[in-house]
């Protein structure tokens, strides 16, 4: 017989086995630096994991963006296309009970997603979490790559668009966005050179601007760049500590 905490871990690992990773399960893949353990860009990850999961949202169809009346670009769900992902769902409950400016979705779900999410990428093997001692006395809590190789293929994926030129897909494109608009970018510098090349390639991902496409894929690239900018615009509001 299982107790409750055994019974939330299989079902943890029943999500990571049946579903492939979210766009927010694999920007906080990337963000996580092997060099020194830590996650990049901790003051603004809330607002670019929210973001992520609105993209995902999006190109799955479950919500779209529309002008309000004051001009700024508001949220809705499609209420008939719910998620099946149960922390993307949770996002679209909170669009589906009215439509919400973008800047407003991101600060009311983001700051739930990390644990979450890294709860998903140590089940799926992405990472491990161990326990070490400080001062010989303190056990803290640090995170190491795991035994995956998800992170270089997604890190490859992403150069590869950004240095060669590769036509990504609108998933693809998001995470890119994503990762630049997440002020981030320079602390990858070693695998992605940080050049005026690049930072053109990143803001046109960031704009949506990425040539002619499908009507549906058009739609899933305006969307998409709506929310990045709506990251990159609260991220540069916050204070800097």
């Amino acid at each position: 017989m299982t107790d409750a905490s055994d019974h939330a871990a299989l079902t943890r690992n029943e999500d990571a086995a049946s579903e492939r990773p979210t766009l927010a399960e694999d920007l906080l893949l990337l963000l996580y630096q092997p060099s020194s353990n830590v996650i990049a860009g901790e003051g603004t990850l809330y607002y670019v994991l929210a973001g992520a999961v609105l993209a995902d949202l999006a190109e799955g169809g479950h919500v779209g963006t529309r002008a309000g009346h004051t001009g700024a670009m508001t949220v809705e769900a499609e209420t008939d296309k719910p998620p099946t992902d149960r922390l993307l769902r949770a996002t679209w409950e909170y669009v589906a009970d009215r439509p919400r400016g973008v800047q407003t979705v991101l600060a009311a779900t983001g700051p739930t997603l990390r644990e979450p999410l890294l709860e998903r990428l140590i089940d799926r093997g992405d990472l491990r979490r161990t326990t070490r001692k400080t001062f010989g006395m303190f056990r803290t809590s640090v995170l190491e790559q795991g035994d995956a190789d998800r992170r270089p293929r997604l890190l490859a994926d992403v150069r590869a668009v950004l240095v060669d030129g590769a036509e990504p897909t609108p998933r693809l494109a998001a995470l890119t966005a994503l990762l630049y608009g997440s002020g981030t970018l320079p602390q990858f510098d070693r695998d992605i050179p940080w050049t005026s090349a690049v930072i053109a390639r990143a803001e046109e991902l960031q704009s949506g601007n990425r040539g002619a496409g499908a009507a549906a894929i058009a739609v899933t690239r305006t969307v998409t760049a709506t929310i990045v900018n709506s990251v990159v615009v609260a991220a540069a509001l916050l204070p800097r500590g």
